[in-house]
């Protein structure tokens, strides 16, 4: 699998390129103050350029161990599918980028879902989620198995965030535009994790992104540790007894982080810290991860609660080839409550099943379980048989496909989801090959005597439809997604 190489123009910031930092001053204060003799080397570190470029693996398309060995990709060690990359690569360029093959994320980032505990068959909630890294790869650890619903507040975020489930292949996620008040109201109690990335004032980002820097002050800090508190407090309502919260930042303030924690464990008493250093032992040193640090929001060791800080994780840029984050895991107290009785979503029957039928039949080799739908004249397939109505809804599952004057078009987020060996028809293409280009490019690819519906494949990653008509296969790439 090739990827492409040449000067990084996607992750390297126009400071990093000129070799000067400032940081402000009052950041500066703080961060000496809680450090002591530690500060210089977070300071050098956050006045460098940005290291740790980084890409995650997409194992619901390709075993994580892929590109292993590959020049140029180094294995992240937190996390079993991410790989460090070159300055010199561009893997947002490639072609299996647009397949789906893997995700670009900041490695540090990559902590959330791999120390989640997120597993098959789980309801879990994605409740800050754009653009999407850390839903793809709880996406990938939940194997297409349970309910994934990723939320964003923000409608234009919103839109990215589907636009890379759909790319990735995620059969079973639901991707939402709502307040968190307002998922509480529907979802009380529902959830196994809830994972909670929060807004925050970006600290941890200040050699990667310019953004972080200019807009840093004291009072965006206090802005948003009030925010995180909102989002917390109903956030933790949506946790079934016995479920966990997952919350992190990107930040190094200690409000946003342990006097976060702090704050909701006194809020909260039927929640507790998992002790996460404890769990990892003497990984934790080769990692280059870090304990909580109790004294950051408790420095005179006042509160008994406190000491229970030292549970959650730290990412330190000086001490790993990351940026800086926060990880906590809190587990709530109590026995799973009954199930209630929910509203269901109506499926599809008559014609309509008819249509899909006779489409999966003749072109799939695999049976899709999940409640069936239609909206307006697309199809979709629930995760799980739940009524929608009255939620701003993005993407109410896989879209499957479009009805058409009697006839059933597959949708290109069904070809996404797809491996080579669920489709009847299959064309494999390598991805450096003048054909895969000419298929991004919306042209049409040669046949061999095939017809119907094809799925067309890069180095076995599923890219798009061909439609067969034996001498040629016409393209079915969406027309936003081809490149000139």
């Amino acid at each position: 699998m090739d990827l492409d190489r040449g000067q990084d123009i996607l992750n390297t910031a126009p400071d990093a390129r000129e070799g000067v930092r400032r940081l402000p001053p009052l950041f500066t204060e703080r961060m000496e103050a809680l450090l002591g003799e530690e500060w210089p080397s977070l300071e050098a570190a956050l006045t460098s350029g940005a290291r740790g470029r980084g890409l995650r693996v997409n194992t619901l398309k390709a075993p994580a161990d892929c590109l292993e060995g590959k020049p140029g990709l180094s294995k992240v060690p937190w996390t079993r599918d991410g790989y460090y990359y070159e300055e010199d690569l561009q893997p947002g360029r490639s072609l299996l980028h647009e397949a789906g093959l893997y995700y670009i994320q900041e490695p540090s980032a990559m902590a959330v879902a791999a120390f989640s505990g997120v597993c098959p068959g789980e309801r879990v909630l994605d409740l800050c989620a754009a653009p999407g890294g850390k839903t793809t790869a709880l996406a990938a650890a939940m194997e297409g198995r349970g309910l994934l619903v990723s939320n964003e507040i923000h409608p234009a975020r919103a839109r990215i965030l589907s636009q890379n489930v759909e790319r990735m292949g995620i059969r079973n996620c639901l991707v939402t535009n709502e307040t968190p008040d307002s998922l509480l109201a529907r979802f009380t109690g529902f959830f196994d994790r809830v994972i909670v990335d929060a807004p925050c004032s970006g600290e941890g980002m200040f050699r990667k992104e310019d953004q972080a820097l200019t807009e840093w002050s004291p009072e965006n800090v206090r802005l948003c540790a009030d925010r995180q508190r909102q989002i917390l407090s109903a956030a933790a309502g949506m946790v079934r007894p016995g479920g966990s919260l997952v919350y992190s930042t990107c930040t190094f303030a200690p409000e946003e982080d342990e006097g976060q924690i702090l704050a909701f464990l006194h809020d909260h008493p039927d929640f507790s810290l998992k002790d996460l250093p404890a769990l990892l032992g003497d990984r934790m040193e080769a990692l280059g991860l870090s304990a909580g640090r109790p004294s950051f929001a408790d420095p005179g060791g006042e509160d008994p609660l406190s000491e229970t800080l030292a549970g959650a994780l730290r990412l330190w840029p000086h001490r790993l080839r990351g940026e800086g984050h926060f990880l906590a895991v809190l587990t709530r107290e109590g026995r799973p409550l009954p199930a209630r009785k929910r509203s269901r979503a109506r499926g599809i029957g008559g014609e309509d099943e008819k249509l899909w039928k006779d489409f999966e039949g003749a072109f799939l080799r695999t049976v899709l379980p999940g409640t069936k739908i239609r909206f307006g004249d697309n199809l979709y397939l629930l995760p799980e048989d739940l009524d929608l109505a009255g939620l701003k809804v993005l993407r109410p599952g896989l879209h499957l496909g479009t009805f058409k004057k009697k006839r059933f078009e597959p949708a290109h987020a069904l070809a996404l989801s797809l491996r080579p060996g669920e489709a009847v028809l299959v064309r494999d293409l390598s991805a450096s090959s003048p054909e895969a280009a000419a298929y991004f490019r919306g042209e049409a690819l040669e046949g061999s005597g095939e017809k119907g519906w094809i799925l067309v494949c890069l180095d076995g990653i599923s890219a798009g439809w061909g439609k067969a008509g034996g001498s040629m296969i016409k393209n079915h790439l969406p027309r936003g997604l081809r490149k000139p």
